[in-house]
């Protein structure tokens, strides 16, 4: 399958059609990825009709670009939309969503154990957003890198977070939303940082970043990226919920095998290859339409994503990150496998198959 890099143009779809419809497997297609002029601020990019809207942390605040495309949004102007006027602290990870209309935009703020998520909204995109209120996220804890998204009719906030007040690992977490600004019910922890691969930069072990897309068969997948952002074993892997599994019981959220996009061979997926131009990606957005999950590519197309990495041959840093313009595809017949657990011990479903 590795030699479906090389192919261009009609005889490439029409190759990968028939190659979905036997192997169910995508034939990725994808130039190599753009570096865009923002560094060391994880994007969140959504499309709106035909525009692009990022959202940043930037000069303690929050701002959000407009552009064309995805590779142009480094070029356009960012406009500040919220400020820290009550010194909050750090300003973290914003993510743009659209909900009814309205934008929402979640980000983290805070310094020490004292991270919290807020949320902001307005009717448009780069002005009128109010003050902040924090999200009484349940248990009120460390919380860092969330996110709001609706599947099977009902809204979903997932984040990284502690369990307890100390950092020593950072977990995946998913509560029920009874409205963009309103958790409800009790947190579940859907993933920790116990494999090996995931453990290879500890102090503290990482589960960050997660992201949700909906595959070709409907089920949830949750991207998310392990490891340390200060390392270059830095990577993104995939939870991949069971067919009519419940979001909040761990162990219907199946976990790959090692990294999907990452720059370490050892920590990579069997069958899934090291990137080849940037060290350490992770941090995503998925470029969907209005951010929502529903409007996830079906079996077939590339779809734009936007991630951080630092370009090889560049000392990896945080200062050195940027954002850059690769592309994803679903890919079949991908079997996740655990151990010593209640229930099935592998699944096979969609996989993602991300580039450059």
């Amino acid at each position: 399958m590795k030699l479906l890099r090389n192919l261009h143009g009609a005889t490439t779809l029409a190759l990968c059609a028939a190659l979905a419809a036997v192997l169910s497997v995508l034939c990725p297609a994808s130039a190599r990825a753009s570096q865009t002029t923002i560094h060391n601020a994880d994007p969140s990019v959504i499309r709106v009709g035909g525009t692009y809207i990022s959202a940043e942390s930037s000069g303690g605040g929050i701002a959000v670009r407009e552009a064309s495309s995805p590779d142009a949004l480094g070029a356009a102007s960012a406009r500040t939309v919220w400020s820290d006027t009550k010194d909050r602290g750090e300003v973290w990870a914003p993510e743009i969503v659209v909900d009814g209309g309205r934008y929402y935009i979640y980000f983290t703020a805070g310094t020490g154990p004292a991270h919290r998520m807020y949320v902001i909204s307005s009717a448009a995109a780069n002005s009128g957003y109010g003050a902040e209120t924090e999200l009484a996220l349940p248990d009120d804890k460390w919380a860092i890198d969330g996110t709001m998204f609706t599947f099977n009719g009902q809204r979903w906030f997932v984040w990284s977070g502690w369990a307890g007040d100390t950092n020593v690992e950072q977990n995946l977490y998913i509560a029920r939303m009874s409205s963009p600004t309103q958790p409800t019910g009790a947190r579940s922890i859907i993933s920790q940082p116990r494999e090996g691969w995931e453990r290879v930069v500890g102090n503290p072990y990482i589960n960050e970043a997660p992201a949700a897309i909906k595959d070709p068969n409907g089920q949830l997948h949750i991207v998310y990226s392990a490891n340390g952002s200060w390392s270059s074993e830095y990577c993104m892997a995939d939870l991949r919920l069971r067919a009519g599994g419940d979001p909040t019981y761990v162990w219907d959220w199946y976990k790959s095998n090692g990294c999907l996009f990452g720059s370490d061979a050892a920590t990579m997926m069997p069958g899934w290859d090291p990137t080849l131009h940037v060290n350490g990606p992770g941090s995503h957005s998925f470029v969907l339409l209005d951010g929502d999950i529903g409007t996830s590519p079906p079996a077939g197309p590339t779809f734009p994503l936007m991630f951080t990495a630092v370009p090889k041959g560049t000392t990896y840093s945080w200062a050195n990150r940027y954002w850059f313009t690769g592309s994803f595809c679903w890919w079949g017949n991908t079997t996740y496998t655990r151990a010593n657990v209640p229930g099935a011990t592998s699944d096979t479903g969609w996989g993602l198959k991300f580039f450059e």
